[in-house]
């Protein structure tokens, strides 16, 4: 799996912007071919404030997914409500390719 962490800030005199955006932000970015999963997390301390992770199967799939037109308008948008945003790509690591789970 290849996961894509963004990580940004709301922008303080932005924030109605920023929750009007969401609404239409996320069903977009979803709406473009690849993504397996995505999730969304609030900081409870510092910052970032906000942690959004999307999953692909592959490097391809990201790469296809993260330069369509859609999605890039999307990102483009992000940094109009929000501050101090950026994207992180993550890969396997060779120590723990696959998932270990408690008690297997």
């Amino acid at each position: 799996m290849i996961l894509y962490v963004v990580k940004w800030n709301i922008h303080p005199e932005k924030e109605d912007a920023y929750l009007n955006w969401l609404s239409s932000a996320i069903p977009r970015t979803l709406g473009v071919p690849g993504v397996v999963e995505f999730r969304g997390y609030r900081g409870w301390l510092g910052t970032p404030q906000i942690v959004a992770t999307y999953e692909f199967a592959s490097l391809q799939d990201w790469s296809t997914w993260f330069t369509h037109e859609e999605n890039q308008k999307v990102l483009s948008e992000l940094y109009g409500v929000t501050h101090n945003a950026f994207g992180e790509l993550w890969g396997p690591s060779p120590a723990v390719p696959e998932p270990i789970r408690p008690g297997k």
